[in-house]
Order: C-alpha cells, then sequence, then structure tokens
C-alpha cells in the first residue's frame, strides 16, 4: 500500500465503489475489506473521493512541517496555483501572510516552477526532434505509464514537474531551506517521498485550512494581481498547452484529462497511431482544480473554478532564471507488477464457478466494480476479489436456496399483493387446489381459488392470523392456515398446511366412540332393568352396581 494512503477497515461497507472508480482496478477485497495495491495504484485518490464511509485517509505530515519550523532552518512553500479556485478571492499576498503567522519564511507560487518547466518543453520540441511527447507534470499519468503502459516510457517527458522545478529553485537560492509543497493532490505525497531531497514535506488544501483554524487564523479576502503569470494556467485542462508557443511546424498539441481518456490515448501511441504530437495528460477531470483533495464540500463546481483561475493569471510569464536541459532531467523507470495474467482455462474454470456457463449468462452488470465477468475472473485467480462480489451471482444462489424451500415444502404458499392479486403459489397450493399450472392463476385475484375475506381482515388490521382451521369446502380439504403482512415488501404470505387426513382420522375415532357410548347406554339400560327385577334379594347391591355402571359410561364418553 502506497505510504500517502491509509485505510481504516472497520469502515469497509463492501459497497464496491472504490473499485468502481478506480481507473486501473488496484484495490484488493480479502475478509469483506478493501486494501490498495501499492505496486499497481496510480494515486489518482479517486477511492478516497467517492468512498461513502470516509475508510481511506491520507497521510497527514502537518507535524512533520511542525518540526520543520521549530529546527531553525527557513521553511518555504511552495504553493499551487489551484489555491486561488481552493480560497474563494484569495490571493499570493494574503496567502502570504496568513503562512507566515503559522512561523514559515515565505510563499512563492509553484506557478514560478510551471514556467521553467513549459519552457523545457518548448526547447524539446524544437531541439530534441521527438515523434511524441507526454507532459510529466501529473505523477498520477507517470505512475499510469510507468506501472501499466511501460511501452509508452519512451515518450514520456523526462522532465521534473513543477513542483520539484520550483523546489530545486528555492534551494538553489536558499541552500538550507525546507521546502513544503501545499496542494489538492493525493501524488505529489508520493513524488515528494520518491525523489529524495527536493521536496521536504507535501500538505493538501484540507491539511492547511484545518491548521489556520486551530490557530483561529482567518485568510484575508485580498485578490492581488500585482504578478500577472501565464503559468497560474497549469491546474487547468489545456493549462500547460495556454503557455506554450505552440509555433512548432507540424506539430499537434492536445491536452486529455481523466484517467480513462489519457488510457486510450496511450494504446494508440503504442500501437503507432498517434505521430508529431505533444500531449498534456491530467489524470483528473478538470486538470488540478478537480485534484481530489480540493476542498469539495466547498468547490464542486469545475466552470466556477476555472473561471478563478483564469481571472488570476495573466498573459506574461514569470521572469526565471531558466536551468540547463541536464538540470531539468527526471528518470522514470519500469514499476514491475505482481499479478500474473491467468490461462484461458483457468479464467473459465472461475467463470463456471461465478454460474457463468456460457457468454450469454456474463451480465457485464459492473456490480462487483470490474467493467466484464472475465476481468472479475481475472482479479479472483490473482488474489484480487471474491467469487462473493458477484451480485446476480448472489442472488440467484438466494434465490435457487429460496426456490428449492418454497417448492420441497409440503405446505402450501401463496403470496399476494396488496390488491390480493396472486404472486406467487408452490406445486403444493396448487394440488390441493387442483391448479393445473401457477401461470393459470398468478396475476388474478384471489378471489378465483380462496374466500379473501381472511386476507382482507388482515390486511386491514395489519394482524397476522396464525393456524386457524379452515374447510375448504370446494375442495373438500381441511387446512390450518396462517396468513401473514410484511409491511416492508407490502405482500400478504398464506401458509396452509393440509390437516384432511388427520380430520378425517378423528371423525372417525369420534364415531367410535359415539358407538361406544350407545352399547354402553343399551348395557346400562338393560342391566337397570335385570337389578329392578332382583332388587328385592340383591338389596343395596343394586345401588353400587349402578354407580359402577355410570362410572364405566363416563370413562367411555371421555373417551
Amino acid at each position: 500500500m502506497p505510504n500517502c494512503l491509509t485505510l481504516k477497515k472497520s469502515n469497509c461497507k463492501n459497497c464496491y465503489k472504490c473499485i468502481r472508480h478506480c481507473p486501473v482496478k488496484a484495490i484488493r477485497f480479502s475478509g469483506n475489506q478493501a486494501h490498495i495495491i501499492g505496486n499497481e495504484c496510480i494515486l489518482c485518490g479517486q477511492c478516497f473521493v467517492v468512498c461513502p464511509q470516509n475508510a481511506k485517509e491520507i497521510v497527514d505530515e502537518t507535524e512533520k512541517v511542525k518540526v520543520f519550523l521549530q529546527s531553525g532552518d527557513p521553511v518555504i512553500v511552495s504553493l499551487a496555483p489551484s489555491f486561488i479556485a481552493n480560497y474563494d478571492g484569495v490571493g499570493i499576498n494574503a496567502m502570504r501572510k496568513a503562512l507566515k503567522q503559522l512561523g514559515f519564511y515565505d510563499v512563492e507560487e509553484t506557478a514560478i516552477g510551471a514556467t521553467v518547466v513549459k519552457s523545457e518543453y518548448e526547447r524539446m520540441i524544437k531541439e530534441d526532434e521527438r515523434d511524441v511527447i507526454i507532459s510529466s507534470c501529473c505523477h498520477s499519468i507517470n505512475l499510469l505509464i510507468q506501472k501499466h503502459f511501460p511501452q509508452a516510457l519512451e515518450y514520456l517527458a523526462d522532465v521534473v514537474s513543477p513542483m520539484q522545478a520550483h523546489c530545486k529553485d528555492i534551494k538553489s537560492r536558499f541552500p538550507n531551506a525546507k521546502t513544503v509543497f501545499i496542494g489538492p493532490c493525493v501524488a505529489k505525497k508520493d513524488e515528494a517521498e520518491h525523489y529524495e531531497g527536493i521536496v521536504d514535506a507535501v500538505l493538501t488544501f484540507e491539511e492547511l485550512t484545518e491548521w489556520l483554524n486551530a490557530e483561529k487564523i482567518e485568510l484575508e479576502r485580498e485578490k492581488d494581481n500585482d504578478i500577472c503569470s501565464r503559468a497560474r494556467f497549469f491546474p487547468t485542462t489545456g493549462g500547460i498547452l495556454k503557455t506554450m508557443a505552440q509555433d512548432t511546424p507540424g506539430y499537434t498539441y492536445l491536452a486529455l484529462d481523466g484517467v480513462d481518456n489519457c488510457i486510450a490515448a496511450l494504446k494508440d501511441i503504442i500501437d503507432g497511431k498517434v505521430h508529431k504530437c505533444f500531449i498534456e495528460m491530467s489524470a483528473c477531470i478538470g486538470s488540478c482544480v478537480g485534484g481530489p483533495v480540493m476542498e469539495k464540500y466547498h468547490h464542486a463546481s469545475s466552470v466556477k473554478d476555472y473561471i478563478a483561475v483564469s481571472s488570476y493569471a495573466g498573459t506574461k510569464d514569470f521572469e526565471v532564471s531558466q536551468p540547463k536541459p541536464s538540470d531539468m532531467k527526471k528518470a522514470f523507470g519500469y514499476i514491475e507488477q505482481r499479478s500474473q495474467m491467468p490461462s484461458d482455462m483457468e479464467i473459465q474454470n472461475v467463470l463456471r464457478q461465478m454460474g457463468k456457463f456460457k457468454p450469454s449468462q456474463e451480465l457485464n452488470c459492473g456490480s462487483c466494480g470490474y467493467n466484464t465477468c472475465r476481468e472479475k475472473a481475472i482479479a479472483i485467480l490473482q488474489g484480487k476479489a471474491e467469487i462473493s462480489m458477484c451480485l446476480p451471482f448472489l442472488k440467484d444462489k438466494a434465490e435457487s436456496f429460496s426456490d428449492a424451500i418454497v417448492k420441497n415444502t409440503p405446505n402450501g404458499l401463496i403470496v399476494l399483493n396488496e390488491q390480493l392479486e396472486v404472486q406467487q403459489i408452490n406445486d403444493s397450493a396448487r394440488q390441493m387446489m387442483n391448479i393445473r399450472l401457477a401461470s393459470d392463476i398468478v396475476g388474478d385475484q384471489v378471489v378465483r381459488i380462496l374466500d379473501p375475506g381472511i386476507f382482507m381482515n388482515v390486511l386491514r388490521d395489519k394482524k397476522s392470523i396464525r393456524n386457524e382451521r379452515v374447510f375448504l369446502a370446494e375442495y373438500r380439504r381441511f387446512v390450518e392456515q396462517s396468513v401473514i403482512y410484511d409491511p416492508e415488501s407490502r405482500l400478504l404470505i398464506c401458509i396452509m398446511r393440509d390437516i384432511t387426513d388427520e380430520q378425517n382420522e378423528r371423525e372417525k375415532k369420534e364415531k367410535i366412540s359415539r358407538q361406544t357410548i350407545e352399547v354402553a347406554d343399551k348395557v346400562v339400560d338393560k342391566q337397570m332393568r335385570i337389578v329392578q327385577e332382583i332388587a328385592s334379594l340383591l338389596g343395596e347391591t343394586a345401588a353400587e352396581t349402578k354407580i359402577a355402571l355410570a362410572k364405566l359410561k363416563e370413562s367411555i364418553s371421555n373417551e
């Protein structure tokens, strides 16, 4: 995992929103948690922006900067030109005043470094006779090429970024200075860490705002315009091109934003479809003013942000001392991927485990975050994803399980909507009511097959009725019936247990009991007559006999 990004595991809710928005699918799911794959991540910050649980955090270097301030060495800020869009109506002089209150020695605009970089781009186009040149200002685009499109490395301008060019310039003027870049980008933290000795720390606008608020320092609404610079256009789409002469004959100048657009262009470049072209590439839509750590709750309008930058930029360049081309060089190497591409047979085996036995079953719905079922299968084999991430698969599995229960239960099940229309009926219920096919009744009123009274009562009272014995005269069946109302789904569920055999057996026993009682009555009557005839001979014994026979009759009746 990149050091500048951390993940709060407990907050991950398996929504897969981060993987859906990750342009290079550099997120691994394991144990129902998302994990960033460091050697594949391009630090575009989209996972940070879209996470609904705020599970992803950017490492805060504020304390590190405070230590620099206490060291006694001058600490100088390189402030990204997008600050004018993040802090409405606040110019560089107001920013400098506020940051000096925090203890910084000075604040300069990164646009100074941008001026140096654009001049080097112009020199490369005119003198190096390169076919295709891709700008190297955006560290996320650099990582995209280094990690995922190494065939395009030869086209990536081997030039330092404006941040690095400016911090190098600061250190040339203040050899013992510490440099701190403040901007809207996650990737700059990684760039500063990877290329040591140039940028000592990186803060985001959000971190700066929190620091200012903690110190109760308010930014003055003072939009100065005493120094105008075209390089202030750099944080907008096409901003680099706006600063360049674009006068090389036969050369095309093109600006692209958004990783997907850049990927499409890289594929064309690798395939040899693009020639004599300078391409400005930005990972973020709208370029840096659309950066992942612009304070989004206050700045959600790319149009408004562009206007803010445009109104602050000028038509002239900063006066800078242009370094030698050799001092502007920056090496980009291939960052090897650990994931191996599985074989087609392995992919097919996983697809079958996902319930995809033929191409028509590959829905490519994207609910798991991957564009296609095949991509998802590859991710599973590479240890990035789990089969359970496939929502249609889980839905089909759950429905198959519930359907098996409904189909095989001996109880009759009927589901009605609030209009008392049959929505579902199982085989046992159809057999009870001699219904040939479910389609013969599904969608029709329940009155066609059952007395709707009990359903109307449950729907009216919103109270379920359980284990009520009912005789279905039309079907000559006794059932034990329960009707349950589910308020969430707004459905009525009728469960019927056929107790016809039990009822018949009970009636048979009751008939035998009645017959036994009748026989006992006859025996008692006959015995009483005999008793009366011999009463004189038996004396008190007659009374005892009568009592005994009465008890016998009572015992039989109770059975």
